[in-house]
């Protein structure tokens, strides 16, 4: 499917070179290693709990190498951290939104571009929607706005607010891209049985909104169809829905059991071809890439986890007195009395 007008503006980049598809699959290993680390930290007690995302990395690298941090801004959800990790986010600053302390982690979503993790399903969407309509309203020198990305599943796209966000930003021609993962599972339930005809995409045309349903498993196809989106939006054409078909592979969170509502036959057929390894054919047959190349990446992917693995464990817990200073724009006598004590206990612990 798509339904998308040419770009209207010579913004959209070239075809990817050998240097950006090997940088691509190293992303991709990177994020794979974390990912699959992640759910052992949490059997370990590293961190309380984490959403898996094997089998979505070709989507989210793709569509997070496509963002412009200079003027561009991410709405995520909980599961994406291939996003953050292909941004450059901090990872252990990331990460240590999953030890689940009160205060959302501790990376700096203005500097990063990255807003905090959104736990609220499809709670993202209209943040993005108000940022972006936000750019529009403020204008660019150069005429070329800032582009909010923001992500939800298929399960998210049945959410009263996304309609609310693709209406609203439709009508005031908001530069957003709206990227659906579609993963085939709402937690336990199938896209067939929760999103009517099958499509997120379709969807779409009901409020004048170009979209594009695209193979989420080919990292390259996914850069080229967000950079075009981009492209769409940065020139105020209004927004523009990306529907990257994927398979979630695992379970939908770390306290949940797939087995409970597919079997593993069920899982193999429906998922297809590893992402990774498709695109890793791929570097070989076309010589962009050797054994070498792919050693080194997985090797550098290692590293990384156990740096990060390292920083988190390094973490210590947050002083309860941040809820004072954080929390409240301005707080009550009685809070700040509350606040002194505690502080007082503190210093005595």
């Amino acid at each position: 499917m798509d339904t998308f007008p040419p770009v209207a503006s010579g913004d959209a980049a070239g075809p990817l070179t050998p240097s950006q598809l090997r940088e691509l699959y190293s992303l991709m290993v990177a994020v794979r290693y974390l990912d699959i680390s992640a759910v052992a930290w949490q059997r370990q007690g590293i961190i309380p709990g984490y959403a898996p995302e094997l089998g979505q990395e070709a989507a989210q690298v793709g569509s997070g190498y496509a963002v412009d941090t200079t003027r561009d801004f991410v709405f995520p959800t909980y599961r994406e951290m291939g996003v953050a990790r292909t941004m450059g986010v901090d990872m252990v600053a990331y990460m240590s939104t999953h030890k689940a302390t009160w205060h959302g982690g501790l990376y700096d979503p203005m500097a990063s571009r990255l807003a905090p993790i959104q736990a609220v399903v499809a709670g993202s969407v209209l943040h993005a929607v108000g940022w972006a309509h936000g750019q529009r309203l403020a204008g660019t020198a150069d005429g070329k706005l800032g582009v909010a990305l923001t992500y939800f599943g298929d399960g998210a796209s049945s959410q009263g607010d996304v309609h609310e966000a693709m209406n609203f930003a439709a009508v005031m021609k908001a530069p957003v891209v709206f990227f659906v993962q579609n993963n085939g599972w709402a937690i336990s339930v199938p896209t067939e049985r929760q999103v009517a005809g099958g499509s997120v995409a379709a969807r779409a045309a009901g409020y004048g909104i170009p979209a594009l349903q695209i193979d989420g498993d080919d990292v390259a196809v996914v850069v080229e169809a967000t950079r075009r989106a981009f492209a769409h939006a940065r020139a105020g054409n209004g927004p523009v829905l990306i529907e990257a078909m994927t398979y979630r592979r695992g379970p939908h969170s770390t306290s949940d059991d797939p087995g409970r509502y597919r079997s593993l036959d069920e899982e193999r057929d429906g998922a297809g071809a590893d992402p990774l390894e498709r695109f890793r054919t791929r570097l070989l047959a076309a010589g962009i890439a050797d054994e070498a190349f792919f050693a080194e990446a997985l090797a550098a992917a290692k590293a990384e986890e156990e740096q990060i693995r390292t920083g988190i464990q390094a973490l210590g817990p947050r002083p309860g007195t941040e809820m004072f200073d954080l929390v409240f724009q301005e707080t009550t006598p009685a809070l700040q009395a509350q606040a002194a004590n505690w502080r007082e206990e503190s210093e005595h612990v």
